[in-house]
């Protein structure tokens, strides 16, 4: 008579090794990526209101 196994069974572990903080390609490809929304959102800014920045935020 065959007794079933009463244990679970453990799952492998998988730890990713990649560090995610620091001068990282990953850091530095999602700074960039912001950077270039904000400078898109400046400019679309001076183009809908037709003030600068400067101009914008000194009129608040």
């Amino acid at each position: 008579m065959s007794v079933p196994n009463r244990f679970a069974i453990e799952p492998k572990v998988y730890v990713d090794e990649t560090p995610r903080t620091g001068f990282t390609e990953y850091a530095e490809q999602l700074n960039g990526r912001l950077a270039m929304i904000g400078f898109v959102s400046l400019i679309a800014l001076e183009v809908l209101t037709g003030h600068s920045l400067i101009g914008w935020l000194t009129s608040l």
